[in-house]
């Protein structure tokens, strides 16, 4: 487990599938793939849909989840900090 957290696989909200949810941060983890590229717009309104329910949503390519993993968790670890440390 990261942090002792506990992260839900592809959690529906609202009318949209998650890759990752964290329901105790309120975080959505997103991997993009190539096909994102052409999915900017759906993606912009994807986020901003989210956001309005208070979510917090963190992005990682999945090229750098199958060779990076490293800075991928660190990456991660610190946009947790930096939007959580303040929160109990």
């Amino acid at each position: 487990m990261f942090y002792g957290l506990d992260f839900d696989r592809q959690k529906i909200i609202g009318n949209y599938i998650v890759d990752f949810y964290v329901k105790r941060l309120g975080l959505v983890v997103e991997i993009d793939g190539g096909s994102h590229n052409e999915k900017m717009e759906y993606d912009s309104q994807r986020d901003q849909y989210l956001e309005s329910l208070g979510l917090k949503v963190f992005h990682t390519t999945d090229f750098d989840v199958l060779h990076h993993v490293s800075l991928v968790l660190n990456d991660l670890s610190s946009f947790i900090i930096g939007n959580y440390e303040h929160e109990d």
